[in-house]
């Protein structure tokens, strides 16, 4: 590893973890306006194979729900990498809300739109 990076990239919604500039993993997420506040749903987190079991994910993951949190978001944990980190990470429980039907079927018709387009 040489150069390791986490930046936003809100225009993709997602965070991504960068080696020397090149992107080698991301978080992927939808925004969300769960009525009392705004949400990020988090559906995907993958990092590129060659880089893997180097704790990077647990970078990202921390990157971004610190971000998110920051921005005044709550955060909707759907990706099961993130349920697995928020478990073990108690320190972002009062930013964790609960998914819920309305999530799911939200993010379902996002990403449907998404591969349309």
């Amino acid at each position: 590893m040489s150069d390791i990076t986490v930046r936003h990239n809100p225009g993709r919604e997602r965070f991504e973890i960068l080696d020397a500039g090149n992107v080698i993993g991301k978080a992927a997420y939808k925004e969300y306006d769960g009525g009392e506040s705004p949400q990020r749903i988090f559906y995907h987190t993958v990092i590129n194979e060659e880089y893997g079991g180097q704790g990077l994910a647990g970078q990202l993951a921390t990157a971004a729900l610190d971000s998110t949190v920051e921005s005044g978001s709550r955060i909707a944990p759907v990706c099961p990498f993130i349920k697995k980190f928020l478990a073990k990470h108690p320190e972002y429980s009062a930013s964790v809300v609960a998914v819920t039907p309305a999530h799911l079927e939200f993010l379902e018709g996002a990403l449907a739109a998404r591969t349309r387009a």
